[in-house]
This record gives C-alpha cells, structure tokens and sequence, in this order.
C-alpha cells in the first residue's frame, strides 16, 4: 500500500496535476500596467481563483478574487475555456512584487504558484511593445522582443513546449526567430489557426515577458500591421493574363480605327470643300467671259 501511494505521489508531480503554470519573474517598469495569466488543470474550472499579495505564502493578502468585483489596482477574469485565468495590476510601484496565483480548495490547501515582478525606473529589461496582438487565420503576425540582459533566447506557449531555435513549430503553428538585430529578437508566427490562439511569452534568461495572441477569422482591419502568408501569395495566371492583355489589345485597336476614321472623313471633308471652292471660282470666270462678249457684241 505505501508502495502504490508514492507511486501515486510521483505520478501526480510528473503529470503537473494540481498545479498552476504561469511565469516566474517579468521585469516592468513603474507606473505602468502588466497583464500576468496563470494556467490551471480542468478540475479547478468552477473553483474560485485570487490573486495574493506578499513574499510568503502563508502571510500573503488578497488583492483580486473572481467572486468578487474588480477595481482600482487589481482586477482579475477566468477564460474556463482556455483554463486560464488572468490578473492586471495597474500603477506598478516597488512594492508591487511578491505576488501568487492561487485557486481556492475547499476540503484541502489552495493551490498556488509564485511570480516576481522586478519594478525598474527606467526601460525594463526585457519587455514587448503590446502585449495583445490580433492576427488572422491563414496570415503571420511577428512579435518583436527587446531585452537588456543576458541568457538563452525563447518564444513559449503558456502550459506547452518553447521554441529556441529559428525555425520550429508550436503546437502545429510554424515558428521563426530572427536573432539578426542586437537586443531584439523578433518572432514570427506563419500560417495562423484558430488553434494558435493563447497566451505565449518571449524570454531571455530566467526573464519572461507575457503576450497574448488572438487570432480572428474576418478580414484584416485598416490600421493593423500583418503580414501576408509567403505561401499563399496569388500571381495571375497566364490565362488570365492574356485575357487582361486581349481586353487592352481591343482597346487600342478600337481607338486605332476611331481615329483613322475620323482623319478620313475630316480628309474627304477638306477635299470637298476644296473642290467645291475651285468649281464655283471656274463658274465666276465662265460668267465674267459671257458677260464681257455679250456688253462687246451690243456696242458694236
């Protein structure tokens, strides 16, 4: 029997089953806003999950709770569809950095996992422009990294597998990463699904940054900076280029003939005119020699 249960034990460690997954440690800059999601197993779905605040667990303090109503500094929203739940804390001060996520266990400890926030004055040590970036089924959209310190480059989905190689894939999403630029690394993800939907992070070292990914299936709105899939960009094809080429081909004949047409008759109009000048001159002159011989002959 003692056998069975720390078979049971382990077993339960290894397959992460009453756990939480969420980040470690993201460097943030005071007075702004960081979003922090935290993964749950499917048993915890109609649990209540808080956020708490303090260096230790047992002295920490409640700061959210998704029983009750958000305001002010913290708030805090359950996706039960995705299992994660998500917590914003606005106006980051020094004191804002010793915080867990936590689901409430009724017959049993709360389940929890630490994070630390490292507040700096200045630019954070590795941080992303926007932290929600929306993209389209089929498009890529590319997420650019900046970061100050050192250690491994990667791209990760929360409660899945990282990438750190430059070219890979993530749960069947195409992943590159372009390490080119220093201090920047910028990743790009081909070929977006519905799938591919979810929160990721970048990370450098034991930092991590949280990016949430949302991928639309409408056309891409005015203002939104994507990129076209590489693999389905659409060249015309060679009928319909010598279609467009024959529609324009006419065009020009036809303008061609007006304008032929149109020098002949202003041609023959001018050549009429011209003649009808020179018969009416020849009927002048006729006319003047009759009248001359008709005045000659009745002087006579």
């Amino acid at each position: 029997m003692t056998v069975d249960l720390s078979f049971l034990l382990i077993l339960t460690g290894l397959t992460g089953i009453h756990s939480i997954t969420t980040v470690s440690e993201v460097s943030v800059k005071a007075g702004d806003s960081i979003t922090i999601p935290c993964l749950y197993d499917s048993q915890y779905i109609n649990h209540v999950k808080f956020l708490c605040k303090g260096p230790n667990w047992s002295t920490c303090s409640y700061a959210a709770k998704t029983n009750q109503p958000s305001s002010g500094k913290f708030s805090i929203s359950d996706d039960k569809n995705q299992r994660i739940f998500t917590v914003t804390i606005k106006d980051l001060t020094d004191k804002d950095t010793d915080y867990w996520c936590a689901v409430e266990i009724d017959r049993g400890p709360d389940v929890r996992e630490y994070f630390l926030l490292s507040v700096t004055e200045g630019t954070p040590r590795l941080y992303v422009d926007h932290q929600e970036i929306t993209g389209f089924i089929g498009q890529n959209i590319m997420i650019s990294c900046q970061y100050s310190n050192s250690g491994e480059v990667r791209w990760c989905r929360l409660g899945s597998s990282c990438v750190r190689r430059p070219l890979e894939s993530i749960d069947g999403t195409q992943v590159t990463i372009n390490t080119s630029v220093p201090n920047v690394f910028t990743v790009t993800m081909s070929g977006l699904r519905t799938e591919s939907s979810g929160w990721y992070w970048c990370a450098t070292g034991d930092l991590q940054m949280p990016v949430h990914i949302i991928v639309n299936d409408t056309t891409s709105p005015r203002g939104l900076t994507t990129l076209p899939p590489m693999t389905q960009v659409e060249r015309p094809s060679s009928s319909s280029f010598f279609e467009s080429f024959g529609i324009r081909l006419s065009l020009l004949i036809f303008v061609m003939v007006g304008l032929f047409i149109w020098f002949m008759y202003n041609r023959h109009k001018q050549t009429k005119e011209a003649s009808s000048a020179s018969t009416t001159a020849e009927e002048a002159v006729r006319y003047t020699r009759n009248t001359s011989g008709e005045r000659s002959h009745a002087e006579g």
